[in-house]
């Protein structure tokens, strides 16, 4: 599998890339919020990749951090969710603002992509929300409604939630656990504590 290529970008458009590696060209699939991230046409770029294989189809599909990467790959283990379909995802919104809505349940955000209906918005809440509860084995669930965490911190439901956020979008536990219990006294939903948790980090 090929994890990211490095090279000269040629051209832009219509959604996908032209890098030349080597001598190469090596034709790529982007999002939206990858273009704006791109260098300038004959710059060196760097594109972290997912290559897809079928029996009549080879396609690469480029990211411009292994955090959107991160997503697309939840996004397609979801059933009827293809490349294709988990790419224009990632264009019709922001990553920070994806990762937001599946942590907050926001249906109404998610299903304002084009090609998302109510239903499919539903299956990604809970399918990634459940995906990203697995992946922080470290932040204990229990019947209470206060967890104890590291160093005597104790973590409620809009906390958890709000880590959970901040580590979908690749940062640290400590940092996350830190900007989010000095942000609790001044949010009162769990949108706001993620806002203010970023505006911390200054994110």
């Amino acid at each position: 599998m090929i994890g990211y290529l490095k090279g000269t970008l040629i051209s832009v458009q219509n959604g996908k890339v032209l890098l030349d590696v080597g001598g190469v060209g090596y034709e790529i699939s982007i999002s939206n919020n990858t273009v704006v991230k791109l260098p300038a046409v004959d710059n060196q770029a760097t594109i972290y990749t997912y290559l897809y294989v079928r029996e009549d189809e080879m396609s690469l599909f480029g990211f411009y951090s292994l955090e959107e990467k991160a997503m697309f790959m939840k996004l397609i283990s979801i059933s009827g969710i293809g490349p294709k379909a988990a790419m224009s995802i990632l264009s019709g919104m922001e990553l920070r603002a994806l990762a937001i809505a599946i942590i907050t349940e926001d249906k109404k955000s998610i299903a304002k992509i084009k090609g998302v209906g109510k239903k499919t918005a539903e299956r990604i809440i809970l399918e990634l929300k459940e995906k990203v509860t697995a992946e922080e084995g470290d932040v204990e669930t229990t019947s209470s409604s206060k967890k104890p965490f590291m160093s005597g911190v104790e973590i409620d439901t809009d906390m958890e939630d709000a880590i959970m956020a901040l580590r979908t979008l690749g940062i640290q536990q400590a940092s996350a656990v830190r900007a989010v219990t000095s942000a609790r006294a001044i949010s009162k939903t769990t949108e706001e504590l993620i806002m203010n948790s970023l505006k911390a980090l200054n994110y």
